[in-house]
């Protein structure tokens, strides 16, 4: 492979439905949302494939999953329990490397060059990968392997749930040839606009364009797009990525009871955190409300998602969603905050739009 890196991307299959079901067996086979009551104003987090049929994907307002599948079971994230699964997955891709990525509780880059396991195939190493987390912790996954991280990202989600997809330097350009540009690492609502709108709809359209003309219309952007439509990407498997967050809280000059009234101070919050995340190119999926009450305790309610958010509407979802939950025990709130965190890496992102990840 190509400077001799062999690189898969672990991507497991519908990650907390998947649980669910797993630990419920009564859940098997019926489309089961993880997220927020559909009665009281909750997202979705994310859903088994058997919802996803019907149209529902992560981040939709329950209510709206609830009118496309009105038979769907709704149940609340049991984060604890998903990152104690996520840590057994991330041991074994330790095993094979100790340039293990995590992407998110769900999904990891691993640099296998240089491991001498299964006689050193990354496509051998995938496939008892997959095996292993199966046999070990009862889930299926989705492998890609390629020679750069962003066709292995590509790859792993080109045969799901429980597929893999090798991409060799020899079969990666008709592959990226055939992408619709919508299912483009990074590429979301705008940037697909403005490609379409220039003449490209398929990977191979983006090959018509020097870099120095993709610049001119996506500025940086443009560089990484003329890169990865030729297969180009030498960012390395960073272990050590710093997770970061973007967060805004707010001490209120008066304690205040009412959940209007804290609503509509949380909607001031969410647009600046939102404002924040555009302006830093940023985008996250989880979503943190911090309650501080008038006996100066506080506590925090989170909820991932699977895929990256970063504008107010969807974060105010996910706020109202969480709220919902909080017992104010008849305490008056001192202070209101949300925090983005579990951010995106620095790929391609958009100023006004969400990033899709759906390759």
């Amino acid at each position: 492979m190509k400077e001799n890196r062999k690189i898969i991307h672990i991507d497991m299959d519908a990650f907390y439905a998947s649980i669910e079901q797993r630990d419920n067996p009564k859940y098997k086979g019926k489309p089961l949302i993880v997220g927020g009551d559909p009665n009281r104003r909750g997202v979705v987090a994310t859903c088994s494939y058997e919802a996803r049929k019907y149209g529902i994907h992560s981040a939709m307002p329950s209510l709206t999953a609830y009118k496309l599948c009105p038979k769907a079971i709704f149940i609340r994230p049991r984060m604890e329990v998903y990152k104690k699964v996520s840590r057994q997955v991330m041991n074994i891709l330790n095993e094979y490397s100790n340039l293990v990525e995590p992407l998110s509780l769900d999904e990891a880059f691993v640099d296998v060059s240089k491991s001498k396991r299964c006689k050193g195939s990354a496509t051998l190493m995938a496939l008892e990968i997959k095996e292993r987390i199966f046999k070990e912790v009862g889930l299926t996954a989705s492998a890609g392997v390629s020679f750069n991280k962003f066709l292995a990202k590509m790859a792993s989600d080109f045969r799901k749930p429980d597929g893999i997809t090798v991409i060799t330097e020899e079969n990666s350009k008709d592959f990226i040839r055939n992408i619709p540009i919508g299912k483009f690492l990074g590429v979301g609502r705008v940037t697909k606009n403005k490609l379409n709108n220039i003449g490209v709809f398929k990977g191979e359209d983006l090959l018509k364009f020097s870099e120095e003309e993709l610049i001119d219309i996506f500025s940086d952007r443009g560089k990484i797009l003329y890169e990865f439509a030729r297969g180009i990407d030498n960012r390395p498997v960073n272990p050590y990525r710093i997770r970061k967050s973007i967060g805004k809280e707010i001490t209120l000059r008066e304690d205040i009871e009412d959940i209007d009234e804290m609503i509509e101070i949380l909607e001031r919050i969410a647009e600046r955190v939102s404002e924040s995340l555009c302006l830093l190119n940023k985008k996250g999926k989880t979503v943190t409300l911090k309650v501080k009450f008038n006996d100066f305790k506080h506590i925090t309610r989170s909820i991932t998602l699977e895929h990256f958010l970063k504008e107010k509407k969807e974060i105010m979802e996910c706020v109202k969603d969480l709220i919902s939950i909080v017992d104010f025990k008849n305490k008056k709130v001192r202070l209101l905050g949300i925090t983005i965190s579990s951010l995106e890496e620095n790929i391609i992102t958009e100023e006004r739009e969400q990033l899709s990840f759906d390759v």
